[in-house]
């Protein structure tokens, strides 16, 4: 899991990596709300980052606003980090966008447990957005038919709802995804085909 930190605090930046980098993670660092943007614009961009609320350019609150309205085909679990610890500055976080808040000064504990959740919900919403795929994939070539069909019981064509008589493969084609490719079984060969071959042979040829 990479993880962007978008920190304006040189010290507070090289912290947070340092614990991240030892706990496991790859680290995208930013030093302005700016370049943090540009890192969540590309297609490979973090799928989780801890923002800082105040800094140049670009805070945080922007940048999770700006996440939400352009939308990304990834997940992208937002953390803010702020020194604001009023709940109506915390509500204004999470109603902008943000998924979870760390305040300042903060304990590494609770950083890494705040981490940790972000990062179990980014997998289960990449795993969840590619199984929807792969049933959108799957629906997308499959249409089943369904119900009773009436069958004629010599010629075995299917009378459809307009009470008109199909060729099966007529109507298994309008009502189903399936293509045909036409052979001959051994029992039709014999029966049909090897007849009219032994009609083409010559007089006194062996059949």
């Amino acid at each position: 899991m990479r993880i962007l930190i978008a920190e304006d605090d040189a010290v507070s930046r090289r912290l947070i990596e340092t614990l991240l980098t030892r706990w496991g993670y790859e680290v995208t660092v930013a030093c302005d709300g700016e370049e943090a943007w540009q890192h969540l614009q590309r297609e490979d961009a973090p799928h989780l980052a801890i923002l800082d609320w105040m800094m140049p350019c670009m805070g945080g609150l922007e940048i999770c606003q700006k996440v939400r309205e352009v939308g990304h085909p990834s997940p992208v679990y937002l953390i803010l980090l702020t020194a604001r610890t009023g709940s109506e500055n915390v509500v204004q976080g999470l109603e902008t966008g943000a998924n979870d808040y760390v305040t300042k000064p903060f304990h590494r504990e609770e950083l890494r447990a705040r981490v940790q959740v972000g990062v179990r919900v980014v997998e289960l919403q990449v795993s969840l957005a590619q199984r929807v795929r792969e049933l959108e994939e799957a629906l997308a070539n499959v249409k089943q038919l369904q119900g009773l069909l009436p069958i004629c019981s010599y010629c075995k064509k299917i009378r459809d709802d307009h009470n008109y008589w199909q060729q099966v493969e007529s109507y298994i084609s309008e009502h189903s995804e399936a293509i045909f490719s036409h052979g001959i079984c051994p029992e039709c060969f014999e029966k049909f085909v090897k007849p009219e071959l032994n009609k083409l042979k010559a007089p006194g040829e062996k059949p």
